[in-house]
């Protein structure tokens, strides 16, 4: 299918649900109010924002994302509480965490719950999903949607819609940005809108554009101070995860070509091989690496799909903030860049996400909120993916359902930090082996602590954030630290409950600690310049 066709297409493909509960227009005499504003919500995959430029990358540039930072506010601690694809955007869109939506790990989404597109699709904005669903189910509350099958594809890729299979020619980023254009194209303009334009890229295998196949070839690609990273000390685990860049990444992710001789399964079973040595020829020298020289090479091999990825969604963030600028819309909507969770760039040897370290579980949230968002501002708060929904509400002037269990960040936007804020946070992975074989853990972080419990093992991990940002040291069993374990073990204890964990996923509760938060708990770690507090 042509791009010129994506209008003709998204034409059938309206959803209809609670049409009947739109809300009607003001009615007439009535004094004149800034309306509801609209709401581009702008969602990669896996793109860790230490790849972002205004979160400081050392690895890429991403000038348009970073005009969101530089024109709103950007949240240095937000969080996925399950960090994986699938529960992250269930928890996005219902404002619950796992065990209340019922994703935990690859779980069908019951498209019957209610969401944040239903609520807002019920107050009368129009409503849209395109690209990367990953939720095993049809999206309800969308008046147009048209989604890729699981994981979708870079290349050609073929979408759904609720009248069934497009096929398109072209590059995945590209098409999911058409189709949010054509969707703000076609809007009823007296609506506000509310729109999710979910990328697939840079998930694995990164397959970048042509445009941007070499755009990091050259092969300089810092390496991160973690990517030899022994994990002495720590719980098994990190000894056991099969994500390693050294001996985990294959022959398909290094975009290796198999002898023309290879067809059907035996080519798959070449491409699936984990290589431990490679010939590569430069200036007409062929040289085989191995050891240290073949995990350079891995790495920027790695990096260099990794990154062309991220420059093709930079690329296209840029286009839908000149749609915006172009069509009057920039200053009544509100544009979020987020990814569904973290993703680890060499940072302790690895790729992939899963773990409760912060490469793995921080996410990229930048707002800009015309009105509400002081330009170039920095929030330090704790956020969680959770707090997104409510935070569409309480910006579209709906009340906050009470069993959504995130809470919403406008405040925080505005520059103001409520006293009563979260001090500490509440993180649970299931997937148990599941891929890459990181191990089922729960954990509680703060500013400046985080605990971690391995619960099948019953192994521990504390990291202090504040001399230890890297997470290499792991300080459970000091002596001196026997006052922060005790404080933050009661801490998870109280959060579990809080939370309403109730162990029917299968797990052991954490031992007793301390019976009362102690002042540990609320220490804020020292603001990052220009910060909001």
């Amino acid at each position: 299918m042509r791009y010129g066709d994506v209008q003709r297409c998204l034409r059938v493909c309206r959803a209809g649900l609670l049409a009947a509960l739109l809300a009607a227009p003001a009615g007439a005499g009535e004094p004149s109010v800034r309306p509801r504003p609209n709401i581009l919500y702008i969602m990669a995959d896996d793109h860790a924002a230490h790849a972002i430029g205004a979160y400081g990358s050392r690895v890429n540039k991403t000038p348009h994302i970073d005009r969101l930072a530089a024109e709103g506010i950007r949240f240095d601690r937000c969080y996925a509480v399950n960090s994986i694809c699938t529960p992250s955007r269930a928890s996005i869109l219902t404002g619950k965490y796992s065990h209340k939506n019922g994703v935990p790990v690859f779980n069908r989404f019951d498209g019957s719950q209610p969401t944040v597109a239903k609520y807002l699709q019920a107050a009368g904005y129009f409503t849209g999903m395109f690209g990367k669903w990953h939720l095993g189910s049809d999206p309800t509350g969308f008046d147009r949607w048209m989604i890729l099958p699981g994981q979708g594809v870079y290349h050609n890729p073929v979408f759904y819609s609720a009248e069934g299979r497009v096929d398109f020619q072209g590059y995945v980023t590209d098409i999911v940005t058409d189709l949010t254009i054509a969707f703000l194209d076609e809007r009823p303009k007296d609506r506000p809108f509310f729109v999710m334009c979910h990328h697939k890229a840079p998930h694995r295998h990164w397959q970048p554009d042509a445009k941007h196949a070499e755009t990091y070839g050259g092969g300089g690609i810092p390496e991160p101070a973690t990517l030899r990273d022994d994990y002495a000390g720590r719980a098994s685990a990190a000894r056991e995860a099969t994500m390693t860049v050294a001996r985990h990444l294959n022959r398909r992710d290094l975009k290796l070509e198999p002898p023309a001789e290879l067809k059907g399964a035996d080519r798959e079973r070449w491409l699936s091989a984990v290589p431990m040595e490679v010939t590569v020829e430069a200036n007409g020298v062929r040289t085989t690496l191995t050891g240290d020289a073949l995990l350079k090479w891995k790495y920027q091999r790695y990096m260099r799909d990794y990154l062309g990825c991220v420059a093709s969604i930079d690329d296209n963030v840029g286009r839908l903030l000149a749609y915006l600028d172009r069509n009057g819309l920039a200053e009544n909507t509100i544009v979020i860049y987020a990814s569904d969770q973290g993703f680890f760039l060499g940072d302790h040897g690895w790729y992939d996400k899963r773990f409760m370290y912060e490469e793995s579980i921080k996410m990229p949230f930048l707002v800009r909120w015309p009105g509400t968002a002081p330009p170039g501002s920095v929030q330090g708060a704790i956020a969680l993916n959770i707090d997104i929904a409510p935070t569409f509400l309480e910006a579209a002037g709906l009340p906050i359902p009470p069993d959504i269990q995130g809470r919403s960040l406008a405040p925080l936007c505005r520059g103001e930090r409520p006293a009563d804020w979260r001090a500490s946070w509440y993180y649970r992975y299931y997937h148990d082996p599941g891929h890459h074989n990181t191990r089922a853990h729960y954990g509680v972080g703060t500013e400046t602590h985080k605990l971690l419990c391995f619960w099948k093992t019953d192994e521990w991990e504390l990291y202090d954030l504040a001399k230890d940002p890297a997470e290499l040291r792991n300080v459970f069993g000091d002596p001196a630290y026997a006052d922060t374990v005790a404080a933050l073990k009661a801490e998870l204890r109280r959060l579990k409950a809080e939370v309403g964990d109730d162990d029917r996923y299968a797990h052991e509760q954490p031992p007793d600690g301390a019976d009362a938060m102690p002042e540990l708990l609320k220490k804020k770690a020292p603001a990052p310049p220009g910060a909001v507090r």
